[in-house]
C-alpha cells in the first residue's frame, strides 16, 4: 500500500517523552544538553505530523518524567502545542506510570497546563475514554490512563470487545509493557494477544523505549520508542510510528521515522591505532561512553590523553564528540623498562623517574602514571 492508495486514516503515535528527565551521571553542561534535546525533539515529532498530514497524533504516555515536573518544563511543552492548530488533527495525551493522572499533576483539570490546552488538545483522564478518528468517524479511539506509579491491572484487556457489525479501524492506546516478551516490565503488564481479544486494528503502547512491532499483522501492538534516548543500552530508540490504515481491509502499514538528534554509543578502545580513527570519526550527534582498555608504552600514554582531550574538548575547543564520558581506569602504561628512556639523565631525574614509579602501586597510582608519561614525553622532546 502506497500512501496515497487506499488510505482510510493516518496517525502518528509517540511516547515516552520524558520531559524534565535529570542526566546525574554527566557533567552540568552535558546534562543540560541532553535535558534540552528532549524539549526541542518534539518540534520533530509535530513537524512529522504536519508533513505526513496525519489525522491525529497518539502521545501513549511518560510525556513527563514526574506527575507536575514544574513549570519549566510543562510551560515550553504548552508554548509548543498553543503554536499549532489541533482543531481538524487533533492531539491525544496519555497520562503513563511516570506521569499518572492524579490531583497534583499536570493532567488534572485545575492545573494551569491543562486548563491552557487549545481546541483539538484532548487529555485521556477516563477509564472509558473514546473518540472519534479520521473523516467521517472511520475510526475510534480507545484508551485508559495510568492512575499509578505501578497496578497489576491490563489496561489494554480493560478496553471494550469490537460490536457485532462495527466495521471502524479500532485503534486502542494505553501505557504499560507487553508481558511474556523480552524486556517485560510489570509496571502495567498488558497480555501480548490483547489487541487480538478486544478487536483492535492497531494498539499503541509507551513505556519501552525501543521501536517494537509485535505480531499478528492484523492487531499488531506497537512502542514508538522515545524520542530522544534516555540512557546506554537503549537499542532502536529515537523514532516515532507514522501509520497508515488501508480502506478496504483495516490493515496498518507502520513506518518507523527517525526524530532523534543524539545518537547513544559505548565504544571499548583496546589500542592506539583504534583510538586515532575514533577521532576521525563524525561524533558531533553521539552521547558516547568510551572505555580504553589498553596498556600502552610509556611514550604512547601521554598521545593517549591528547587524543582524548581531542575528543572531550576544552575551554578554548570544541570536542569532537557532542557528550563524552569517559573511563580510565583500564588505560594502563607499561613502566617495566624505562632504562632505555631514562638512561644518561641527571641522577635527580632518574631518582624522581623511580620515586613514581613506586608510587603507581598506592593510592596516588594515576598521578603517578600521567606525570611519568610527561616525563617521558618531554625527554624525547629535548633529544
Amino acid at each position: 500500500m502506497r500512501d496515497g492508495d487506499d488510505v482510510a486514516l493516518k496517525l502518528l503515535h509517540t511516547a515516552d517523552w520524558h520531559l524534565g528527565k535529570r542526566y546525574p551521571q554527566f557533567g552540568e553542561n552535558d546534562e543540560l544538553e541532553l535535558m534540552r534535546a528532549r524539549m526541542a525533539v518534539i518540534d520533530n515529532v509535530f513537524g512529522e505530523a504536519w508533513s505526513n498530514q496525519v489525522d491525529a497524533v497518539l502521545a501513549a504516555g511518560d510525556l513527563f518524567d514526574t506527575p507536575d515536573p514544574g513549570e519549566s518544563w510543562w510551560r515550553p511543552l504548552l508554548d509548543k502545542i498553543k503554536a499549532r492548530d489541533w482543531s481538524e488533527r487533533p492531539l491525544f495525551l496519555l497520562p503513563g506510570n511516570h506521569d499518572f493522572l492524579s490531583n497534583l499533576s499536570v493532567w488534572h483539570p485545575s492545573h494551569e497546563f491543562r486548563s491552557s490546552l487549545p481546541e483539538g488538545v484532548h487529555v485521556i483522564d477516563d477509564d472509558n475514554f473514546e473518540a472519534p478518528l479520521g473523516k467521517d468517524g472511520v475510526g475510534v479511539l480507545l484508551s485508559r490512563p495510568c492512575r499509578s506509579r505501578s497496578d497489576g491491572m491490563d489496561n489494554a484487556l480493560a478496553l471494550p470487545s469490537r460490536e457485532p457489525g462495527d466495521e471502524r479501524i479500532r485503534v486502542g492506546m494505553v501505557h504499560g509493557s507487553t508481558f511474556e516478551m523480552d524486556g517485560f516490565q510489570s509496571n502495567f503488564p498488558i497480555a501480548k494477544d490483547a489487541a487480538e481479544r478486544r478487536g483492535l486494528d492497531y494498539l499503541a503502547i509507551g513505556d519501552t523505549h525501543a521501536f517494537k512491532v509485535y505480531p499478528p499483522e492484523s492487531s499488531p501492538t506497537v512502542y514508538p520508542s522515545a524520542p530522544e534516548p534516555t540512557n546506554f543500552g537503549e537499542r532502536n530508540a529515537g523514532y516515532v510510528a507514522v501509520v497508515f490504515f488501508a480502506r478496504r481491509n483495516r490493515r496498518a502499514r507502520i513506518r518507523q521515522t527517525r526524530v532523534a538528534r543524539w545518537t547513544w554509543e559505548e565504544r571499548t578502545i583496546t589500542d592506539m591505532a583504534s583510538l586515532r580513527r575514533l577521532t576521525q570519526e563524525d561524533l558531533n550527534r553521539t552521547v558516547l561512553k568510551l572505555t580504553l582498555k589498553m596498556r600502552v608504552a610509556a611514550g604512547d600514554y601521554d598521545d593517549a590523553m591528547r587524543l582524548v582531550e581531542s575528543l572531550r574538548g576544552t575551554q578554548s575547543t570544541f570536542g569532537k564528540v557532542g557528550v563524552l564520558r569517559v573511563d580510565l581506569s583500564e588505560l594502563v602504561m607499561d613502566t617495566t623498562d624505562l632504562s632505555e628512556e631514562l638512561a644518561g639523565l641527571p641522577e635527580v631525574l632518574q631518582r624522581t623517574a623511580e620515586r613514581l614509579r613506586e608510587l603507581e602501586d598506592g593510592p596516588q597510582s594515576a598521578v603517578a602514571t600521567r606525570a611519568l608519561g610527561h616525563l617521558v614525553r618531554l625527554l624525547r622532546e629535548a633529544r
